[in-house]
């Protein structure tokens, strides 16, 4: 491992210092922040859009809860492998902003070569909880990869490089019907992926507050930067209509339910993120932000519950 004498971040940065990895050999906590395991809130997001379509298209309740396990396992394991990825791309701008000048690969605590191993090593694991699902979702499964890897090109080429991560992070939908159907996902389902790439746009572009300053001398584009003066318009209208499709998309599979309460609830939750939004306070944007996976796991319950109401424990 190439490491400094110490691995510990310095100054004002978005990695978290304390926390279970202090137990891990401190060789290690390069890779803990390099894979942003001290910042669950990125696989909770990923992971959602999964966890509502999974109770809907299981047939029992031991489907579901194996594939929510193998799914909460897939998300940690991709997630980590995305920004490994997303770092490996962006460590010569993230030298230039403060909030990410600690990550590891921009710091010089983790070698090229060795995010490449380590990157090698999550493929793997991930390929293990992969093909312990049907073919139909194996195919979907490996559709993902592509997005992956394009979307840290895309702050680079466009001002809404969120939509890009929006079409990655909602995969868990089409994936989540193949796990439990092995078939591909009717319209319905793809009405739900397109809500649910409205939320994370609309999330993410909330996200990016944090960065405006340092994004403009960076010349890195971002939504927040592309929206402007239009930023709370433009954020109001992803939650909109991520709460309008997902509703028609629930009600397109299964017609009205517990899910509709959920629903209701969740966008609540996102209209009161919207109220207090400000682009000139960076540490309220990430509160918000972070605070989506509360909104996500609203629904999550809901549509447990409905499929709880449906076929029984």
């Amino acid at each position: 491992m190439n490491t400094h004498e110490t691995d510990t971040p310095q100054g004002h940065t978005d990695i978290q210092l304390r926390g279970w990895w202090q137990n891990l050999p401190k060789g290690w906590h390069p890779y803990v922040y390099l894979a942003r395991l001290d910042r669950p809130i990125g696989w909770w997001l990923l992971l959602l859009p999964a966890w509502w379509v999974i109770p809907v298209t299981s047939a029992d309740s031991g489907q579901m809860g194996l594939l929510m396990l193998l799914f909460m396992i897939g998300a940690i394991t991709m997630r980590a492998a995305g920004c490994v990825i997303n770092d490996m791309w962006d460590r010569d701008i993230d030298i230039k902003i403060e909030r990410t000048q600690s990550r590891p690969l921009a710091a010089g605590t983790v070698s090229m070569g060795m995010a490449f191993m380590f990157l090698a090593c999550l493929g793997v694991i991930g390929l293990a909880v992969l093909v312990q699902l049907p073919p139909m979702a194996i195919f979907i499964g490996i559709g993902s990869l592509p997005l992956v890897a394009l979307y840290p090109l895309a702050k680079r080429v466009t001002w809404f490089p969120q939509f890009v991560l929006g079409l990655t992070f909602a995969w868990g939908v089409p994936l989540g019907v193949a796990a439990a159907t092995n078939q591909a996902p009717s319209a319905a389902f793809w009405v739900i992926y397109a809500g649910s790439v409205a939320w994370v746009f609309g999330y993410d572009t909330i996200y990016a507050v944090q960065d405006m300053v340092d994004d403009r001398q960076s010349e890195v584009k971002s939504s927040a930067l592309g929206l402007g003066k239009n930023l709370h318009k433009g954020v109001g209208i992803a939650y909109a209509l991520s709460i309008l499709l997902l509703s028609a998309g629930f009600y397109m599979a299964m017609g009205f339910g517990l899910w509709f309460v959920g629903m209701c609830l969740m966008g609540l939750h996102l209209a009161h993120q919207l109220r207090q939004l400000d682009a000139d306070d960076p540490a309220m944007a990430l509160r918000l932000f972070k605070s989506n996976r509360n909104a996500g796991l609203i629904l999550t319950v809901f549509a447990v519950a409905d499929h709880m109401l449906r076929v029984g424990l």
